[in-house]
């Protein structure tokens, strides 16, 4: 993983909640605290890729989620204009 994103997503209030709380699991079942640091590392080598595509999905997968849902509104509209 690039230097840069590392930063960033250091900086992120979620993620240090994240790697806060892996920080707790891996050090009870360690037995020992492992360390903020080691924690992180161990979090952002393993978990950092699903997380941010969970968090921070592709502009594509926005766009195509907008435009369906604007499809389905378009749709379920009714035409009241039309006479039975």
């Amino acid at each position: 993983m690039e230097n840069n994103l590392k930063k960033k997503l250091l900086k992120d209030r979620k993620v240090v909640e994240e790697i806060n709380r892996h920080l707790w699991i891996e050090s009870e079942k360690a037995g020992h605290d492992i360390g903020f640091d080691n924690a992180a590392a161990d979090w952002l080598e393993r978990f950092s890729k699903a997380w941010l595509e969970y968090h921070m999905p592709k502009k594509s997968a926005a766009t195509t989620t907008e435009s369906s849902t604007k499809k389905d509104k378009s749709s379920s509209k009714t035409d009241h204009s039309k006479k039975s």
